[in-house]
């Protein structure tokens, strides 16, 4: 492991063939069971089929991007984004847009890919919480998550305005498929920020990535939390006393895509043709339980019954959530995050 200013750095190479030393990409993503996941499913596999060279870091975000590319000094060839911040940071031109006569994305669902960063995995953002708090029966919907009198206890919520406020207005008694048009105002943002303003005494963490909020569960030091469905099934795996409902989730997907001036763009457009094939795609949920975006993946043998209901794109589970809005994001993330960092800061 190599640690370096400005990103943190979990470099690790992946050995390829000699063939093909002269193509490298630098791929930077979140880390810690989502990234494994990642580096076991697509990236490594993928390495190995085509002789390209895998330098693996993690970042923070867009915002990394953005430094980047605004300095001048772009490092990294493909960053892992949710699809929110990726919509952002393409309108901000931030980032190449992608071929898809050469990324085949012919079998993908059809709102998993835009311009600038093609989909990777499906995942649910979601209320958790502690059985050895509540047992079983922990909260069945937002507005149980923000009722501190029928679920005492600690919380943890995001540190970041991305599936921060469309839980608020659910649990303020905004009907799910009216979420995105109450919130298309200041006046919308600011009802969401008064609502978590009301839960803040109780909020012990405000987390910033998925690795802190499973260590959370982990350790026990909150007794629910917002979250990613596919992190909390492994810290479950890893002893976690920790369920999660997919009622009122939020449903998204993420995304790679190609810093604009990334050092070896072709190379990178190139290897994400090849982790976007059905073969890649299906070994991801055997990592991690998030669903793929490639229709063609369910079709391998590899995903059986038992884990595709497991998954946040399975129909029964996806008919109880409220998919994430791009367009919502690229016209207001800037914004609202401006908003969510003041009151946080209040």
């Amino acid at each position: 492991m190599k640690l370096s200013t400005g990103l943190t750095l979990a470099a690790s190479l992946i050995a390829v063939p000699a063939l093909a030393q002269d193509k490298t990409v630098t791929i930077a993503s979140w880390g810690g069971s989502y990234q494994e996941a990642q580096s076991k499913a697509l990236f490594g596999p993928a390495s190995e089929a085509t002789g390209i060279v895998v330098k693996e870091e993690t970042y923070g975000g867009m915002s990394d991007v953005r430094l980047q590319v605004t300095s001048g000094a772009v490092t990294l060839d493909i960053v892992a984004s949710g699809s929110g911040s990726a919509a952002r940071a393409g309108a901000e031109g931030l980032l190449e847009e992608l071929d898809y006569s050469i990324i085949d994305v012919s079998d993908f669902y059809p709102t998993l890919f835009s311009k600038h960063c093609v989909g990777g995995d499906v995942f649910s953002t979601v209320y958790a919480w502690n059985t050895d708090t509540y047992g079983d029966a922990g909260p069945q919907s937002w507005a149980d998550f923000f009722d501190v009198e029928k679920f005492p206890g600690k919380r943890a919520y995001r540190a970041k305005v991305a599936g921060a406020l469309e839980p608020a207005l659910m649990a303020d008694g905004v009907a799910m498929e009216d979420v995105y048009s109450v919130l298309d105002s200041e006046e919308g943002i600011e009802r969401a920020l008064n609502k978590i303003r009301e839960l803040k005494p109780n909020i012990d963490v405000f987390w910033t990535s998925g690795a802190q909020h499973a260590q959370l569960m982990k350790d026990g030091e909150v007794d629910m939390t917002t979250g990613w469905n596919g992190r909390f099934d492994n810290a479950a795996k890893d002893g976690a006393q920790v369920k999660y409902s997919y009622n009122q989730a939020l449903l998204d997907y993420d995304c790679f895509a190609i810093p604009l001036g990334a050092p070896n763009k072709d190379t990178a457009m190139m290897f994400l043709a090849e982790i976007s094939k059905p073969e890649y795609q299906a070994n991801l949920p055997l990592y991690i339980t998030y669903g793929p975006t490639n229709k063609a993946a369910y079709d391998l043998g590899k995903i059986d019954a038992e884990m595709v209901a497991m998954l946040p794109s399975s129909p029964d589970n996806a008919a109880l959530q409220l998919p994430v809005s791009l367009d919502w994001y690229a016209k207001w993330e800037t914004i609202a995050d401006e908003m969510y960092q003041e009151m946080l800061t209040e």
